[in-house]
């Protein structure tokens, strides 16, 4: 039987829906979330030297070059960039404990690398336009939870579920189906949940990258806890975890800009 051309495409599209891609994270929209909160919390010498790196393009407009990237093959050693496969069962010594010792590349040590590069006076224009965009998408990738999760289901690709009667995985269930089920444009999403307490703001500040895998990697837990194969996740599932979603998206956007601040005093 000779399939028609649209058939061939429909069909090519619902396989890809079923490939597990473990690079991904939070989708357009999440990352951009990050990216406009950290815009607010900003320094004065922070904005002059994103500028000078980006000229008119934002951090949340730069957030998601990161996956465009992967468009072009060569750029295919980005893959295990974007999180960090641990153990489970891990206390908060042992995660930091693995990730010292880890030596493949991460979104941990690679987040890292990057803060380096921009550091550098030695670093060119175009190693610190790369830096700048990997640094604001990889901090975002911490922030989503699925990406400190578990390497024999890829952090989640291969816990699939049903998402409001819709065939998904429980990676794309925190990549894109909570935070599209708002209903807010980037812009939206960040100007209402961008309101912390001085409390938070400190705390969320003080912590290490190191700490801050194993916050994520807490939550983590939380999810397996409550999310099993074949689910059928709709409103009480979102009911369940928007309030953690909203915090780790305010959360990451929060500290990219501390890191930002960090790198430009």
């Amino acid at each position: 039987m000779k399939l028609s051309k649209s058939l061939k495409v429909g069909l090519i599209m619902a396989i890809c829906a079923y490939i597990p891609v473990n690079a991904s994270a939070w989708g357009m929209l999440g990352h951009r979330i990050v990216g406009q909160v950290a815009e607010s919390y900003l320094s004065s010498k922070s904005r002059k030297a994103i500028k000078n790196i980006l000229g008119e393009e934002s951090l949340a407009m730069s957030a998601n070059w990161a996956d465009f990237i992967k468009s072009d093959s060569s750029y295919n050693y980005l893959s295990s960039w974007h999180y960090v496969n641990l153990p489970e069962n891990l206390d908060r010594q042992g995660v930091i404990s693995f990730l010292e010792k880890e030596k493949q590349p991460n979104v941990y040590n690679k987040i890292q690398e990057m803060i380096s590069i921009l550091k550098k006076k030695e670093s060119n224009a175009d190693e610190k336009k790369m830096a700048l965009r990997m640094l604001v998408h990889m901090v975002g990738d911490l922030h989503q939870p699925m990406h400190t999760a578990r390497k024999e289901d890829l952090g989640g690709n291969k816990v699939y579920v049903s998402w409001f009667g819709g065939r998904s995985n429980l990676h794309k269930v925190w990549d894109e189906g909570l935070v599209d089920y708002q209903q807010l444009s980037y812009t939206e999403y960040a100007t209402a949940i961008n309101h912390p307490t001085k409390a938070q703001l400190k705390a969320w500040r003080s912590i290490s990258l190191a700490e801050n895998v194993f916050e994520s990697y807490q939550l983590v837990d939380k999810i397996y806890a409550k999310t099993h194969a074949d689910d059928k996740l709709s409103y009480r599932y979102n009911f369940d975890f928007v309030d953690h979603l909203n915090e780790q998206l305010l959360k990451g956007g929060v500290r990219l800009a501390n890191i930002i601040n960090e790198i430009y005093g």
